[in-house]
């Protein structure tokens, strides 16, 4: 599923309707919400850059900078792009985005479920530029 906000809008892959489970969750919201739909992940990234967004991948990768020394223009317009859980962001999305944002985490385990990591991102984001962000996630 491909999921993009500001902070209402979304687009999805597949199309969203009509889906029972996506229904059961979301308690009619999903008829409120405008969202949009595309076929690859990469399409809607070239269309966020085009309309001058930052966009930034959410993964474990060199050159990657920890959401706790994300330094970013309030008046910035950014988004993120969040992977599969266990596969994470496809190599060439990543290629495509502007740069990685990583998650500190500590332990053996070095995953996180994608909504914590949507959560965490949002709050790091809107703490940082006081504004809502686009959020892309693709399983």
């Amino acid at each position: 599923m491909l999921i993009w906000w500001k902070p209402f809008t979304f687009a999805v892959s597949p199309p969203p309707h009509p889906h029972a489970e996506i229904h059961k969750s979301a308690l009619g919201a999903e008829f409120s919400v405008d969202w949009k739909y595309f076929e690859q992940t990469l399409d809607a990234v070239a269309q966020l850059q085009a309309e001058g967004y930052t966009v930034f991948s959410i993964e474990q990768a060199q050159g990657s900078t920890m959401l706790t020394d994300l330094q970013l223009d309030p008046n910035g317009k950014y988004a993120v792009i969040l992977g599969h859980e266990v596969k994470g962001v496809q190599q060439e999305v990543v290629n495509a985005s502007d740069g990685c944002i990583e998650l500190p985490q500590y332990g053996t385990k070095h995953s996180l479920n994608v909504s914590v990591t949507a959560g965490s991102c949002y709050l790091g984001v809107f703490q940082r530029t006081k504004q809502a962000l686009y959020c892309l996630t693709r399983n």
